[in-house]
C-alpha cells in the first residue's frame, strides 16, 4: 500500500435529517439515489435544495443520502463568503456553534440555525487499512499531492477516521483541489 491514498473532491452539499427532508420535500419524502459514491451505502440524490445566505444563494445545491440525524450544509470557504455564511472548519457532525442559512425546496423551507460547515480534510480508512500504514482513528497526519502543473501541495491538519464501514480515500473540498491544481481522482502520499 505503500502509505497512498485516492484523494477525492468534495463539492458543495447537503446532508438532511429525515425531518428536514419532509418539510423540504414533502409528508413521508424519501431521497432518489442518483449515483452511489465511493463510501459504502452513500449516494447522491436526484435532489437538490436552494441554500441561502446573507448575500447569496446558491439555487441548486446536491443533497447526499441516506438521511442523517441532523441536517448539515458542507461548502468551501470560497462558497461561504460568497452567499454570506459562516463555515467554520469543522469535522463532519461537529455543529455546535457552525453556520446558519436557509434551504428552500419544493414543499417547505428551513432555517438552520447551525449545520454550515467547512468540512475539515480527512481519509476514512478501515481498520485493516489503518494498521497496514501504521494509522490510528483521530491521528492527524500531512499528505502530499503531486501535480504535473508545478503546483503541488502537502496539505496538513489531515484527520484519519477509522471505521470498517470506510473506503479508503482522502477527502478535499474544492478549494483544496484548485489550489493543487489537482485532477479528480488523484493519489496522495500520507506524511506523518
Amino acid at each position: 500500500m505503500k502509505n497512498e491514498v485516492l484523494v477525492e473532491i468534495s463539492a458543495r452539499h447537503v446532508h438532511v435529517s429525515q425531518q428536514d427532508l419532509e418539510t423540504l420535500f414533502g409528508a413521508g419524502y424519501e431521497l432518489t439515489v442518483k449515483k452511489m459514491l465511493s463510501q459504502p451505502g452513500q449516494f447522491a440524490c436526484e435532489e437538490r435544495v436552494k441554500v441561502i445566505g446573507t448575500k447569496g444563494e446558491f439555487p441548486a445545491v446536491s443533497i447526499l443520502g441516506p438521511v442523517r440525524k441532523e441536517t448539515q450544509v458542507e461548502l468551501s470557504l470560497t462558497d461561504a463568503r460568497s452567499i454570506g455564511v459562516t463555515a467554520p472548519v469543522r469535522e463532519s457532525g461537529d455543529l455546535d456553534g457552525s453556520g446558519v442559512c436557509k434551504l428552500v425546496g419544493p414543499a417547505g423551507e428551513v432555517e438552520l440555525t447551525k449545520g454550515v460547515i467547512a468540512a475539515k480534510r480527512h481519509i476514512h480508512a478501515t481498520t485493516k487499512d489503518a494498521e497496514e500504514m501504521g494509522l490510528e482513528n483521530g491521528q492527524v497526519v500531512s499528505v502530499e499531492i503531486p501535480t504535473a502543473n508545478d503546483r503541488s501541495l502537502i496539505f496538513g491538519d489531515v484527520v484519519v477516521r477509522v471505521s470498517d464501514t470506510y473506503a479508503l480515500a482522502m477527502h478535499i473540498d474544492t478549494d483544496e483541489a484548485n489550489a493543487a491544481g489537482m485532477k479528480p481522482n488523484s493519489i496522495g502520499k500520507i506524511i506523518r
